[in-house]
């Protein structure tokens, strides 16, 4: 009774965020224009600026002699081949003074330690796209396509040499390695999601939750926003509006409660299996994510992320399975499924939403109105 009480309440809500939702009406001209070309211009060069983001994505670096031509080379290409938003960006690594270690010297100071390969140097980076959220279902589409695409440019059958980081390595783990999903992945194989690094951390904290979606959530058994740690990792994902069509509008409002049903069905079946499983319900989509961490990981030198070993366990255990194509020799990615309910083919980590004294303070305003 209480979980049909529960579901009645939220579908009601999501009815009557989706009515007082404003649609956006095409410009004239966009409707001219099947799609928007991106600029690409050799007598330019695109570095990137605190304007672009916030969320990007790294598709690859360079570092020595020539750096900032290929790196340039490879912006143009994926600008004019691929019709992508690229940007150049320096960032400057200095390992030549000294830092301080643990413990302490045999006289009670602090140790003082270098490290064991000094350097200092510039590493060019290209970064993709302009996302206003990590959780924009873009991101994950073209971090996809980066990973498999093959730039000319960084053909090294092609062309003499190349500064690309790390390329040697990498190419020695693509042969080695028996996954066959990591075989067939290009020279950006290793492309990340990350945050614009212009922009200040304070532009990345939390600025609360909208009043109408903390309500939304504020008594669902296990909503994320009764988790405690930092982070969580999103397994599952059911979007309300899946179409533009005008002859389908009217659906959406049926499409919310849809994703809303599916999201809490799923959390309580990760529950009874024991499973630390919360929902999240929003204007736009419901998910379901599992665990509470503190840190997702642990960033590297060179930029990337070592994960937490417990959110690469959740990552994999609820990833898709590979599997044969019917008919065919090559691989496919099945997304797994409980109770006929599928979950994501990528599950991410994701930060807990949090509600703010801000936040709280602007819903009992407008109550008092």
């Amino acid at each position: 009774m209480l979980q049909r009480i529960f579901l009645v309440g939220l579908l009601a809500a999501l009815s009557f965020v989706f009515s007082v939702t404003p649609a956006r009406a095409a410009k004239p001209w966009e409707l001219l224009i099947p799609f928007k070309r991106v600029e690409a211009s050799a007598d330019k060069i695109y570095r990137l600026t605190d304007d672009h983001g916030p969320w990007m994505i790294l598709a690859t670096s360079f570092a020595g002699p020539g750096a900032e031509k290929q790196a340039q080379t490879l912006v143009l290409e994926l600008r004019k081949k691929y019709n992508l938003e690229a940007y150049l960006h320096r960032q400057t690594y200095d390992f030549t003074e000294p830092v301080v270690g643990l413990g302490l010297t045999p006289l009670g100071g602090p140790k003082i330690m270098k490290y064991a390969n000094a350097a200092k140097f510039d590493e060019i980076a290209v970064l993709v796209g302009n996302f206003e959220t990590v959780n924009d279902p873009k991101v994950e589409k073209l971090l996809e396509q980066l990973k498999y695409a093959r730039p000319e440019c960084l053909d090294v059958s092609k062309n003499k040499g190349t500064t690309q980081r790390f390329v040697g390595l990498r190419e020695i783990q693509r042969r080695l390695t028996p996954d066959l999903d990591k075989k067939q992945r290009g020279p950006m194989g290793n492309a990340f999601v990350t945050r614009n690094p212009l922009l200040p951390q304070e532009y990345f904290v939390p600025k609360g939750l909208d009043p109408l979606v903390e309500q939304m959530n504020r008594d669902v058994e296990y909503s994320l926003l009764k988790n405690r740690g930092q982070y969580s990792v999103r397994v599952a994902t059911f979007r309300g509006s899946s179409t533009m069509k005008i002859n389908e509008a009217k659906k959406l409002p049926s499409k919310l409660e849809e994703a809303a049903v599916k999201a809490h069905e799923l959390t309580l079946a990760l529950r009874k299996k024991g499973i630390e499983a919360y929902e999240f319900h929003d204007r736009y989509e419901s998910i379901v994510t599992i665990g509470s961490f503190d840190s997702v990981g642990a960033e590297q030198p060179g930029g990337t992320m070592e994960l937490n070993p417990a959110v690469h366990q959740i990552m994999q255990e609820y990833g898709p399975k590979r599997q044969p194509l019917p008919g065919q020799e090559a691989i496919g990615l099945m997304p797994r499924a409980l109770n006929g309910i599928s979950f994501d083919v990528q599950p991410v980590p994701v930060q807990v939403p949090r509600t703010t004294i801000a936040a709280s303070f602007t819903s009992s305003h407008r109550a008092l109105r």
